[in-house]
């Protein structure tokens, strides 16, 4: 959740993250920061190199939570969910990520450690999951199934 925060605040992101205006203020930043802008030596280039670096990263997460994007990809989505079984799973922090036998990989934020120790004590893992992971917890896809 922190890294979602720290994100929506660099683009200026109040609540529903919208595509067009994340569009807009992106361009706006890498305007502002693109390395190129500044000179071999100019003691802002490299400060410039590590922040466009992050705009971009954070542009594409948001892109990834934002709910169009959700929308659109909630047909596979339900289809992994549905029809596919938890191959792997990792949990780091609140993050949750869960991989699936189609090849999907998903996170998931904000799921406790009580909740991720109470997942992989459960004698059904998969039935765990679809009851209080995937309606729970807000999602994003990280990598292409195969």
């Amino acid at each position: 959740m922190k890294r979602i925060n720290e994100y929506k605040k660099l683009f200026g992101v109040e609540k529903e993250i919208e595509l067009k205006p994340l569009k807009k203020s992106y361009r706006n930043l890498v305007k502002e920061w693109h390395p190129d802008k500044f000179l071999n030596g100019d003691p802002l280039q490299e400060e410039a190199e590590i922040n466009s670096r992050r705009i971009i990263d954070g542009y594409h997460f948001l892109v990834s939570i934002a709910p169009e994007t959700k929308e659109l990809n909630l047909s596979d989505y339900t289809d992994t969910i549905t029809n596919s079984d938890i191959e792997d799973y990792k949990h780091k922090g609140l993050l949750l990520e869960i991989t699936f036998l189609d090849g999907s990989t998903y996170e998931y934020f904000g799921v406790t450690k009580q909740v991720y120790i109470k997942m992989i004590n459960s004698n059904k893992l998969n039935r765990f999951a679809k009851r209080s992971i995937y309606p729970n917890y807000m999602h994003r896809k990280t990598k292409r199934s195969n």
